[in-house]
């Protein structure tokens, strides 16, 4: 009964309309002004500005709702509609009380959409349709070019899919799982942070060379850090930096050259490798 009533007293705002220029707004303009600092953040913005516009008619909620969304964001451009249309359903229905339910989802979703939507149209389909196509291309065959173009085609297709899915996944998730909602943002939000922290001691290499020697004695430094926890100076780095960019002042780009600064003086000196 109780979700025959939140049915009951929703009302639809945007139409299929919405939804197709949303796709059409992602799918040209996803990574529009694309940066070290938020990334896609002002492409989703893009894409959902329309859908704010219709949703939120008090300026001060518009551009409340706006800086939200121009927080950092970024994931794989192919499946990023579906967390676009998800995101579109939830605000549909619960307006600005959806702003932390939103911000989870997004966060949560990112890292593991990137992963899968990287591993599928950045990997495999390239490695295995790609390969045929200069094979054949390499015999002078044009069948090859063919195959590659309908590849995309069909890959575009299947893109324009995913943000009508998202958007109805979205609506069911707040009509038929409210009362969870809250359980599957922390959830979504602590498997982006743990996809997050998995990516340190992968992306990030940072060693101690220091070795003390006293007579037979020698200690090294790396070694000794290993055993308290592997990878704790590239940990150490990052919350360094993220600390650094919490001041007002500072910026991607200026955390970025003290970075290579202090990296340099630190090398020289035998202090990082």
């Amino acid at each position: 009964m109780a979700n025959t009533k939140t049915e009951v007293d929703f009302e639809k705002v945007l139409k299929k309309r919405d939804l197709i220029a949303a796709n059409f707004r992602w799918l040209f303009g996803s990574q529009i002004c694309w940066n070290y600092e938020r990334m896609m953040s002002t492409g989703y913005l893009y894409s959902i500005l329309p859908t704010l516009r219709k949703l939120y008619k008090a300026d001060d909620d518009l551009k409340d709702m706006m800086n939200m969304h121009n927080q950092f964001f970024n994931t794989n451009p192919m499946v990023g509609g579906l967390i676009l249309g998800m995101d579109m359903a939830i605000e549909e229905r619960e307006k600005k009380a959806s702003k932390e339910v939103v911000t989870g989802l997004k966060t949560g979703l990112m890292g593991p959409f990137a992963g899968v939507g990287d591993t599928i149209f950045g990997v495999i389909l390239p490695t295995i349709f790609g390969s045929i196509a200069a094979y054949m291309g390499l015999q002078g065959n044009v069948t090859g070019v063919v195959i590659w173009v309908l590849v995309n085609i069909l890959v575009v297709g299947a893109r324009f899919t995913l943000l009508p899915l998202g958007y109805k996944q979205g609506a069911k998730l707040v009509t038929e799982f409210a009362d969870r909602l809250n359980a599957l943002t922390d959830a979504a939000i602590l498997l982006g942070v743990t996809v997050v922290g998995a990516l340190i001691p992968t992306v990030i290499t940072a060693t101690v060379p220091f070795v003390y020697k006293s007579g037979k004695v020698e200690l090294k430094m790396q070694d000794m850090l290993d055993q308290i926890m592997p990878s704790l100076v590239p940990v150490l780095l990052v919350a360094l930096i993220y600390t650094l960019l919490g001041y007002k002042k500072m910026t991607s780009t200026k955390a970025i050259l003290l970075v290579m600064v202090i990296a340099i003086i630190l090398y020289n000196l035998k202090i990082l490798g």
